[in-house]
């Protein structure tokens, strides 16, 4: 068995999968310098009865409010924190006691959030509002963006809708929205009106859009850094063929011990026309000595582009970061705390087998860039594989705790980090 380990940053290692573990086992996840924290039960499942987390010693963990299907979060020039839900067509206000009120509803399965001063970005499935925000209501409803796809593939039964969006606002003032693919390796999207598996960019006050970066299978994670730059956590593909004979198969096989480890889910600095590959290039992880997401070179896709012609991947710029294959990266925020990096929700694998385990993840911030994956919040997923929680989610707040969506549970975590 293929024996895996990542460096130990600041805080701790990460989780990691072995492609190797036979099915139907969870995959392994390292917890060195993590410690078990309990959260408390709170009358309701999945807190019916007390759970087990773990996170870096001294941290406490508790429920702060209960949302069912709470995904993307923001705080409000007035420190009442913002959820999206999806599947309810609003998005709900807490206040500092948890209480909670609906902020704007009837929408098209509105997620991604992002403030601009008092201006506030909701990205609909089919469109990005602005409103104005102020004394927790917002006013003067307007459409910056209209007109992006969000149908389903119905060769594919919905399987990979890819329809929410997600937005941000650069220092600029300019948006960002994130266009996932319609399905796993559906070529056409390049050649879509709007571009489809590409994160678009509007001028300050609307518009219509230009391709900031395309091959952008799914962005969901869109947030911009201390610098000004735009980054994306990506959700690549599934069922990859393999480069080359091994993991007890051929060539342009799909093997499911290969499947498991590739391609690694990308985090990128993007920038004016970056190219992140899909469906013809794939970032290749490194596994052995040690797993490795760092600065990873691209391989071409045995199924897509075999012989280069569709796109030439060695003239790829390198994958800033990353984590293990079918992680499901989701909410990205760049954070001062535990010190200045970035946070992302890992939801955690659908079709991994072994599953990839849900967590909170942090990527410290350093010389301009981010440097590899720590896990900060795990425990999610029990021993035979079933969860009781997937973290969407996690940004920092006003009073220096973390608070951490999680659309499973139907709650919102209050992470307490001793500093602040």
């Amino acid at each position: 068995m293929r024996t895996i380990t990542r460096g130990l940053a600041v805080l701790v290692l990460g989780l990691a999968g072995c492609s190797s573990e036979p099915a139907g086992e969870p995959a392994p996840q390292q917890t060195t310098g993590l410690v078990a924290t309990t959260v408390a039960a709170t009358g309701q499942a999945p807190f019916d009865t007390d759970r087990q987390l773990m996170a870096p010693s001294g941290w406490t963990v508790s429920v702060f409010a209960r949302v069912d299907k709470a995904r993307l979060l923001a705080w409000t020039p007035d420190e009442r924190l913002l959820v999206s839900r999806p599947k309810f067509g609003d998005v709900i206000s807490l206040g500092k006691d948890a209480t909670q009120q609906t902020l704007v509803s009837g929408l098209n399965q509105p997620h991604g959030l992002a403030f601009d001063k008092d201006t506030l970005y909701v990205a609909e499935s089919d469109q990005v509002n602005a409103y104005t925000y102020g004394k927790g209501v917002v006013s003067g409803r307007r459409i910056v963006v209209d007109d992006l796809p969000d149908d389903k593939s119905p060769e594919l039964r919905g399987a990979y809708s890819h329809a929410l969006k997600s937005v941000t606002v650069g220092k600029d003032g300019a948006i960002y929205v994130s266009v996932g693919s319609t399905g796993n390796i559906s070529e056409q999207d390049r050649t879509a009106t709007p571009e489809r598996a590409s994160i678009l960019k509007v001028a300050p006050g609307g518009g219509k859009p230009t391709v900031y970066a395309h091959g952008v299978r799914n962005g969901t994670g869109l947030a911009v850094d201390p610098d000004g730059a735009v980054w994306t956590a990506v959700n690549h593909r599934d069922n990859v063929g393999l480069p080359a004979d091994g993991y007890g198969g051929y060539k342009h096989d799909v093997v499911q011990a290969y499947v498991n480890d590739h391609p690694m889910e990308q985090l990128a600095r993007l920038t004016e026309g970056r190219e992140l590959g899909w469906p013809y290039c794939n970032p290749d992880p490194q596994l052995e000595p040690t797993v490795s997401y760092s600065n990873r070179p691209f391989l071409r896709d045995v199924q897509t582009n075999p012989d280069g012609t569709k796109l030439d991947c060695d003239k790829l710029a390198p994958t800033e970061q990353g984590m293990g294959a079918h992680s499901a990266p989701l909410g990205l925020s760049f954070v001062t705390l535990p010190e200045p990096g970035a946070l992302v929700g890992i939801h955690g694998s659908w079709n991994r087998k072994p599953p990839r385990p849900p967590e909170v993840s942090f990527y410290k911030w350093e010389n301009g860039t981010l440097g590899p994956q720590q896990t900060l919040l795990t425990g999610f997923q029990l021993a035979d594989g079933s969860r009781w929680g997937r973290p969407v989610m996690a940004v920092q707040g006003p009073d220096g705790a973390l608070y951490v969506s999680d659309d499973q549970a139907g709650a919102i975590y209050r992470v307490t980090t001793g500093k602040g």
